[in-house]
């Protein structure tokens, strides 16, 4: 599975030149952690997150300290002020599962989906959060229908999914399964496993060509 199959493809951006205040108004109403920052090319060069335009913005209140803030500056006004840079980006094709540990690794909510430098959507923990709570049903019933196209028989496979964990077997081990051409049962298995891992909400997949079908429940 590959981040432009999660990612969401139509992105809000920011240009460096816009305000802090329009970045924020644009996270405040959407409820969005961030925003890609873009150039006029559509390269991502940064970006903008909701700890960006709130630090220095919330000048304390001398009502409620006793010892004030000293006297700042004024934070900066514009995006490119504020914005971090350069930015971690995902490209396309890249697995999830990889993604899914840079998430972890590098503490992050969400990052760019780029196809080279250009923007082509953005990939959140919630996206990648979907996949996991998928209903058995839907992904066994994805998986089914890659096997049958992959190998041309309908109705010669089964399979089952629980929590996300797949088992695919043949609904008739009196017959020879049709393969990919080579004869070899120990390709097919290699195969349908790596077909059955490119299904969003697959978590591991098992392939027993000589099993029975289990049949309901």
């Amino acid at each position: 599975m590959q981040a432009r199959d999660l990612m969401t493809r139509d992105v809000v951006t920011v240009p460096p030149g816009a305000t802090a205040r329009q970045a924020a108004e644009l996270m405040a109403r959407n409820g969005w952690a961030a925003l890609p920052v873009v150039d006029a090319t559509g390269a991502v060069v940064g970006i903008v997150a909701e700890a960006d335009v709130l630090r220095s913005r919330l000048p304390q209140d001398p009502r409620l300290h006793m010892v004030r803030e000293p006297e700042h500056a004024a934070p900066p006004m514009q995006v490119q002020g504020v914005m971090t840079s350069p930015v971690v980006t995902v490209p396309a094709t890249a697995d999830v599962a990889d993604v899914a540990r840079l998430f972890v690794d590098r503490q992050l909510r969400s990052a760019p989906v780029v196809d080279g430098e250009r923007l082509v959507g953005i990939l959140s923990r919630r996206d990648l959060l979907r996949t996991l709570v998928r209903l058995d049903e839907d992904v066994a019933a994805d998986v089914l229908r890659l096997v049958e196209a992959y190998t041309g028989e309908l109705e010669g496979w089964w399979v089952t999914a629980t929590d996300g964990v797949v088992a695919v077997g043949r609904t008739d081990r009196s017959r020879p399964p049709a393969g990919d051409g080579t004869g070899d049962p120990a390709v097919l298995t290699r195969a349908l496993a790596t077909l059955a891992r490119t299904v969003p909400g697959v978590v591991a997949v098992s392939v027993d060509l000589g099993s029975a079908d289990p049949g309901p429940g």
